[in-house]
This record gives structure tokens, sequence and C-alpha cells, in this order.
């Protein structure tokens, strides 16, 4: 079945669509268009049920399909920072089917794609509640924090009532919480916007490297002066802390040999510039799930908040995530409850409807 995309920014666009390649190298703002991230005109909400608090039901599309939006997280400028395909189902058989998720996130093609479906359990009374799962191209994932950011970025702005501020998510990794926050005082100061998006994510353990590991690290970097390498507890993330912040920013890694190491990828990250207004630089390399490099990854950040809030003595960090579309990450670490408070922006720079919702058709896109 052909691909067909269009971006939602008029809702009485004609029937009649061109085929396009559905094309994620967005490296450019159009000039003489409006935003892509403008939010779209008020709906005229039904009812919500007493099984749905907090919801606005829209009816937004004419046609039969599922809602879409193309967001990007930790960054307040459309195309930089991470992009991910957030879907609002409403079938709880269509959230159960691994095989289709896999496919529509095949066709989106980015590094992350989130699934949506709505928890009207009695545990999920007290703040709206969504299950949530998230695909790459290739595998499910356990964790991935850009792409919830993305998700209650897309509730806050177009699903939950205004007054909403905190919404729950049930994952493979447990409960997970997402709420409306003013802007740390170090995003102000650098000319930021003034509403964020706070994460409380799980904090992951640094554990020693195999010792036959080791010396695959400098061919894996190319020559990168290497300080430290640890691993992460739980994906076993390589995380290799290089002597500077320029040079996480300026490597160029052999993606063939990360392909070759153990665990999901690897983190590079350094000390960052003195007066900056960072403390560290990051980058994560991740080939086996069919991304070379991951522009911005909240849940690297769970493993990396504590390591270097434990060199800096720190508990609030900023962390700038050097990929070519870049992005900011503010960092809380809370010990007593090992967790990781992750704050930051989000935008929506492209909505539209899924169709081929029958079970076993083929995903493609529409406006």
């Amino acid at each position: 079945m052909s691909s067909l995309l269009t971006t939602a920014l008029d809702s009485q666009h004609s029937s009649q669509h061109d085929a396009t390649t559905h094309s994620h190298k967005r490296n450019f703002e159009p000039e003489g268009y409006p935003p892509l991230h403008a939010k779209l005109p008020e709906q005229q909400p039904t009812t919500a049920t007493a099984q749905s608090p907090g919801v606005l039901v829209v009816a937004r599309m004419a046609k039969s399909g599922i809602q879409y939006a193309v967001v990007d997280a930790f960054t307040a400028e459309p195309f930089k920072g991470n992009p991910a395909a957030v879907c609002l189902l409403q079938d709880a058989a269509k959230a159960a089917d691994e095989r289709w998720m896999q496919s529509v996130a095949a066709e989106f093609n980015l590094s992350e794609t989130a699934f949506l479906l709505r928890d009207s359990s009695p545990a999920a009374a007290a703040a709206p509640r969504f299950q949530l799962r998230w695909f790459t191209p290739v595998a499910e994932v356990e964790l991935c924090g850009h792409a919830t950011l993305a998700s209650a970025h897309f509730l806050f702005t177009s699903v939950l009532a205004e007054h909403e501020t905190l919404v729950e998510f049930a994952t493979k990794s447990g409960i997970l919480t997402a709420k409306k926050v003013a802007a740390p005082a170090s995003a102000v100061a650098s000319g930021e916007g003034k509403l964020f998006i706070e994460l409380d994510f799980p904090m992951i353990d640094l554990v020693d490297c195999h010792p036959a590991e080791l010396p695959s690290i400098p061919e894996t970097l190319n020559g990168a002066s290497v300080v430290s390498v640890h691993k992460s507890a739980t994906a076993g993330d390589l995380i290799v802390e290089l002597s500077s912040g320029k040079e996480v920013a300026d490597i160029i890694p052999n993606i063939h040999e990360i392909e070759k190491c153990s665990g999901r990828g690897v983190i590079v990250t350094g000390p960052a510039p003195a007066g900056s207004g960072f403390d560290f630089f990051t980058r994560f390399f991740c080939p086996k799930f069919g991304v070379d490099e991951d522009p911005v990854c909240g849940s690297a950040h769970c493993v990396l908040a504590p390591y270097w809030g434990g060199k800096l003595g720190k508990q609030r960090l900023t962390a700038f995530q050097a990929s070519p579309r870049s992005g900011i990450l503010h960092l809380e670490l809370e010990p007593a409850s090992s967790r990781v408070r992750i704050q930051g922006e989000a935008v929506t720079v492209m909505t539209g409807t899924l169709l081929g919702s029958e079970r076993n058709s083929s995903p493609c896109f529409e406006g």
C-alpha cells in the first residue's frame, strides 16, 4: 500500500493527495510558511466520560484512522532535538499487536515510535494514565526518555484537559510520570521557553566492563582520548568518558565496530567546556537498533546523571547532547528514591492520521 503523508496544517485539505516519500531528514525550516509547531485550532469536544477523567474526546479526523503526531523532544526549536512519532490508539487489540506496531515504527523510521492507549482501570483514577510502549525501526525497547517526553507533550497539548498537569504511563519499566513544571533557572538564563515537562525515571547503576571488551574501544572510537570505560547495569551500554566535551562533539566513531560491542550501544561523554553553561556533553550510538546515532537520549541520562553527579559533587546538572540535531536536558538526582528527574521542552512538527488500521493491513499516512 502506498504511503501518503501530509501535515495537518489545513484540516480542510482536498481528498486528492499526491504520493510522497515519508522523509524525516528535516535540517531546515521553510521560510514563508506558518510554524509547523503551531497549535491546531480548538475542536468542540464531546462530553468526557467517567472512565476518562480529564480527557477531551475530540473528533479531529473525518475518516477512520489513528491520530498521530511527530514531536521533537528536548528542544524548543523545530527540527532540532530528537523526533518521535506518537500514536494514540483506541483499540486494546491493536495495542497488543506487536507485529503491527513494529511495522508502523519501521514506516516512520524514526529513532522511536510511541504507542499510547488510555488505561481505564481503577488504579488509573487518580490521574490520567496511559499504557505506553516504544519501538525503534527494528525492535521494541523497555525504556525511552525522549519518546516519553514527546508522548506527554502530545497529551498535554492535544488530548488532556488544560487543567491537567500530571500524566502517568504504565510501561515495561514500571509506572512513569510526566508533569508540567516551570523552567529551571538554568533554562531561563539561556533564553529557553518557560514551560517544561518533567519525567520521573529510575536511576541506573554503572558496572565494570569485562577486560575483553576494553581493547576494542580505541578502534571503535577511532583513537579518541579515553579516560574511563564502564557499562550500564540494565541495557549493557558502554559508557566511555573522553577527555573533553569538544572531543565528544567532534568524534566520528566506527559504526561497524560499535555493532560488534556487547549491549545496546556506546554512550560517549565528557566534561563541558568552561563557561558553556553545561556540566557535560553526551552522544549515543546504537546501530543495533536501526539508529546509528540517537540524537538526544533521555534514558542514557539515567546512568549519566548519577555518574557526573558523583564526579562533580552536584545533584542538579545540565547536559548537552552534542549530536548534529543537539538537545538540552536538565537533570535532578533523587538518591533516596534512586530516581532521576529529567526536564525538557518539546515541539510538535507534524500531525496526521495513520490508516490501514485493520489487523493485517500495512500502515499508511494521511493528513
